[in-house]
């Protein structure tokens, strides 16, 4: 098979794992059972060895179409033909009811395949390739369709159609007529299910059940504002990304998809981010989830009570609270479309990152104050924290982006330090909490002059990336958001105007489009180049609002990069993590972090733009 483009795919999932499925219909990436289990397919990473599970019409002359039942995480398939339409049904049941059908709680993915009018033959291919193509695979018939084991694995595909095996996998070909349905589904070896199979019935109603799960879901949603369908697509995609067990929510269910073609920018993101904290729990509360906030709420309260020795804490952690995430290349895949290394784990979990304790204290300050009040011992983890913060924000770190080029006094770094003991602050006044209230005040004052007197580049007449530094970087737009300066202070529109310059007069801005930093000035430690990021372009949205409360200009302006950055969107309303030179999309998909942007960003400039007329 070739490789499809990152955006020509959409997800389904259940809030264990996800898979991801190709406009053509074809489920190329499948962790299982959870978000950072090895693979099952994974022809996103290598087109020959990966695995995947197509079912297409057998004619080339089809025009595909994709697209979500409303208000759901149910994905429909369409294929229009001279023949006929077909499509079809992908979801991974989600129910709150029990299902007599399914005694062991199985997790299910179900492919419902239904010719809607004429007649159109199928093809389809399932060749798995279990643990990243690493197992020895083999498979063997049973009454209801096929059992694919591995040393590491097993699970079975069943169908009401015949299902052909080679040593590669299993294969089946099929007509049907107008009316016509055929199933398949894709779960743990059972020898129960593998003996007594599902119904159409049943699985029509594990689909009813689903749809009506999603729905009811995203009807809590207080969300009312212009974008509304945007806004609901980007929250039904965190609901998929969150792990059910624990409330953590994964940063991408894909590693190792390139920030450039060919290059080595290929990241593991299934893990789950100290820095996303405060950007997920604001996001969430500010539309009406306050049970996931709170579920997220309780993750980040089980990490702070397994600190570092010296009182610090890690920038990112396993779904399941894991600390160790090592890095390992898989030299034996590919990668998309041939950019390589394939990583799996993520060596950035050691690495440095002052900011992650600003958004840390911001989420819990926004949870405290939104959501629930916190609990005292909460607040003594907190307040080693802040300590540590307090004796340790003057180091040089690896930053908000990962950079492997060695440590620097990041500017956003310092802003976030200055966030942390401020949220710190507010939090003790506002609970009577004890604390070290004046050495936090000392320390709060000392970081912001010393941002203004190191931070802040005279010539440019902008804030640069570290002290020093005459290269702007975009994650300094977060300044007003996080109530570090005024949006109007004229340091800030002066740092604002500058990024808006497009990258040949020294900005970060193509047209909508927004590039973190400007690679050819600012050495990253990583070889090639890579797209803009769609987090910035909703961060300079944010920032444009803030500073067109009192410049009209300034928030249409907002508004004609926000609407422009939703026709980045692919055909289902979902974003990776960058937007390359072409359009396409790059990086891993879909992207927790741009969506929770979004959401932002779509409340506070509908807000500011006032009702409707």
């Amino acid at each position: 098979m070739a490789y499809q483009k990152i955006e020509n795919y959409a997800m389904i999932g259940d809030m264990h794992s996800v898979a991801l499925i190709s406009i053509a219909g074809s489920i190329d990436w499948f962790c299982y059972p959870r978000f950072d289990s090895p693979s099952v397919f994974a022809a996103m990473l290598d087109d020959k060895k990966g695995g995947s599970f197509s079912i297409s019409p057998k004619k080339d002359s089809v025009t595909p179409k994709q697209f979500y039942w409303p208000e759901t995480n149910v994905l429909i398939t369409r294929f229009l033909s001279p023949d006929g339409v077909g499509e079809i049904s992908d979801f991974m049941a989600v129910s709150e009811k029990h299902d007599p059908h399914n005694p062991h709680n199985h997790r299910r993915l179900y492919r419902m395949v239904k010719q809607v009018r004429g007649s159109m033959t199928f093809q389809l291919t399932c060749e798995p390739a279990f643990n990243y193509a690493r197992d020895k695979m083999t498979f063997s018939p049973t009454p209801t369709g096929v059992a694919l084991i591995s040393d590491s694995r097993a699970m079975q595909l069943s169908a009401n159609v015949q299902l052909d095996i080679t040593d590669a996998g299993c294969y089946s070909e099929f007509t049907l007529e107008e009316g016509g349905q055929v199933l398949f589904v894709l779960q743990e070896r059972c020898e129960q299910c593998a003996t007594e199979g599902i119904t159409p019935n049943e699985a029509g109603d594990e689909f009813n059940e689903t749809v009506a799960y999603w729905r009811s879901w995203i009807s809590q949603c207080t969300y009312t504002g212009r974008w509304r369908e945007m806004v609901y697509r980007s929250a039904l995609a965190l609901k998929l990304l969150t792990y059910k067990p624990t409330g953590a929510i994964v940063a991408s269910p894909t590693c190792s998809l390139p920030e450039t073609l060919g290059g080595e920018r290929n990241w593991d993101y299934r893990y789950t981010w100290i820095r996303d904290a405060a950007f997920t729990l604001y996001g969430l509360l500010r539309i009406g989830f306050t049970e996931e906030a709170g579920q997220f709420m309780k993750w980040l309260e089980a990490r702070c009570h397994e600190l570092n020795p010296d009182g610090s804490l890690q920038i990112m952690y396993g779904i399941n609270g894991e600390h160790k995430l090592e890095e390992q290349k898989l030299d034996h895949l590919d990668g998309y479309r041939g950019s390589r290394p394939v990583r799996i784990g993520n060596a950035a979990y050691n690495q440095l990152q002052l900011d992650i304790y600003g958004e840390l204290m911001d989420s819990v300050y926004l949870y405290n104050k939104y959501g629930s009040p916190i609990s005292y011992d909460l607040w003594s983890h907190l307040r080693r924290l802040t300590n540590w913060v307090c004796r340790n924000w003057n180091q040089p770190d690896e930053g908000v982006w990962e950079t492997r080029g060695g440590k620097r006094h990041f500017v956003y770094s310092k802003v976030m330090c200055w966030v942390a003991l401020d949220r710190a602050i507010r939090l003790a006044d506002k609970r009577s909490f004890p604390s070290e209230r004046s050495e936090w005040l000392t320390v709060r004052d000392r970081i912001y002059e010393t941002i203004m007197e190191q931070g802040w580049n005279a010539k440019r007449a902008a804030f640069g990336q570290y002290f020093g530094s005459e290269t702007l970087d975009a994650a300094n737009l977060i300044m007003p958001l996080v109530f570090f300066l005024s949006p109007t202070d004229p340091r800030m529109i002066s740092t604002l105007d500058a990024i808006l310059e497009s990258p040949q007069n020294g900005g970060l801005v193509s047209d909508s489009l927004v590039y973190r930093y400007n690679i050819d000035q600012f050495n990253d430690g990583l070889k090639g180049t890579e797209g803009t990021f769609n987090i910035c372009s909703f961060w300079l949205v944010e920032a444009l609002t803030r500073a067109g409360r009192l410049d009209r200009k300034r928030l249409e302006r907002a508004r004609l990069i926000f609407e422009q950055m939703l026709g980045y969107a692919n055909h289902v309303g979902l974003y990776a993590e960058e937007t390359g030179p072409t359009g396409e999309g790059l990086g891993n998909f879909p992207q927790a972090f741009t969506h929770l942007a979004l959401i932002s960003a779509a409340f506070n400039l509908d807000r500011a733009l006032g009702s409707k007329k």
